[in-house]
């Protein structure tokens, strides 16, 4: 029998606790599967990242387009760097990440069982967890992520975590303790959500749940206590948080401020004043867009897009400077069939930058970072050239 944790919460319930990258995880799915003999196999993965295993690349050039053009760089590039930190950790016994939830699924579906989708969108984990999160958090995590640690020796590996749940528990509310916004969502949110799914599932059909065993106490908790989410519970842990009218009006604020002032100049004749404006912000713009696509290596003519696309974007903000940058990147620099595959298995920093798909997130996210302190630094320039 394998020493993968296992609770039964029920005779027709069992929850199944695994490692993403481990050996003896892939197995003990297949044995508790064959075993146990489920109706249902309930996996913790959502559609999207459902699609990404399943399908025979993890990433395709019109995936990486849309990600450029939706603005999501960022976001996948957190979460690649937070697989980079699991490897980081000793937790990969060379399984591609999700391994035995592929496994799951591929034996489930070879037994015609049915299969369910128990986790929320990775993405709307990841944007609730970057809203949760104070400044100093994100600046934490990610210096930790960034950060080059020649300790991992000392670290736990993963039949330790499997084994021993004490220290699996301390090691998730380690995180609670280095980011508690992050912790709510990561731990708390997904231990809800999970168990509401689960509970959602026909009571008389027999279910295995396949879940990270870092989830295991959490929905044990939720299922017999009975407090995990109904219908309505499970919408409001999908939804996103709105922002309010003031952190909307934010990104407008640079852009009316430089068109009041270009009016106030041309009202008043003053056409040095203008054309200085105009220089100072076209500058500041146009040159820290372009350090910013230039610290991504990005190609000559992306960091050119960078640094003639920001002076306009910059007073556009549903317009990015980063996205034409990226796409210009994307196309001079294509990435092959292998960098695509090979994206989610970075294992440092700097293979961010070797990697073609990595870079040209890096370029879309550092342009638009260039972009708005060059847009910052600009009307800190011009309110300082009127007195205020």
């Amino acid at each position: 029998m394998s020493e993968t944790p296992l609770i039964d919460i029920s005779p027709t319930l069992r929850i199944l606790g695994t490692a993403h990258v481990s050996t003896a995880s892939v197995d003990a799915v297949r044995e508790q599967i064959k075993t146990y003999q489920p109706d249902i196999v309930a996996v913790e993965l959502c559609g999207s990242r459902h699609q990404a295993l399943t399908s025979n690349r993890r990433l395709d050039k019109e995936g990486l387009l849309k990600v450029v053009k939706e603005g999501k760089a960022p976001l996948v590039l957190l979460q690649s760097l937070l697989a980079a930190e699991q490897r980081k950790m000793g937790l990969d016994e060379g399984q591609q990440p999700g391994a035995e939830l592929l496994v799951a699924v591929q034996e489930a579906e070879a037994a015609e069982l049915e299969v369910a989708l128990i986790d929320r969108d990775i993405q709307t984990t990841l944007r609730r967890a970057w809203k949760k999160m104070r400044f100093r958090e994100k600046v934490r995590i990610l210096w930790s992520l960034l950060g080059e640690d020649d300790e991992d020796d000392d670290g736990p590996n993963v039949g330790e975590l499997l084994e021993d749940q004490d220290l699996l528990s301390s090691l998730m509310e380690e995180l609670r303790t280095f980011s508690p916004g992050a912790g709510v969502v990561l731990i708390d949110e997904r231990d809800a959500f999970l168990a509401g799914k689960i509970s959602s599932l026909p009571s008389d059909k027999k279910i295995l749940a396949v879940v990270g065993a870092g989830h295991l106490k959490g929905i044990e908790k939720h299922l017999t206590d009975a407090t995990g989410p109904d219908e309505d519970g499970l919408k409001e842990l999908e939804h996103l948080p709105v922002a309010g009218r003031f952190s909307k009006s934010i990104p407008w604020l640079i852009p009316l401020f430089v068109m009041g002032l270009m009016v106030y100049f041309i009202a008043n004749g003053e056409g040095f004043s203008l054309l200085k404006m105009f220089t100072v912000w076209t500058a500041a713009n146009a040159v820290f867009a372009a350090i910013g696509c230039a610290l991504a290596r990005g190609h000559p003519l992306a960091i050119l897009t960078a640094a003639a696309a920001s002076p306009i974007t910059s007073l556009n903000p549903t317009l990015a400077a980063g996205w034409f940058a990226g796409y210009v990147q994307l196309k001079m620099r294509e990435p092959t069939a292998e960098d695509l595959q090979q994206f989610l298995k970075l294992e440092s920093l700097g293979s961010f930058w070797s990697n073609k798909a990595g870079r040209v997130l890096l370029v879309t996210s550092l342009s638009n970072v260039g972009s708005m302190a060059g847009a910052w630094f600009a009307a800190a320039g011009l309110l300082g050239s009127i007195g205020l």
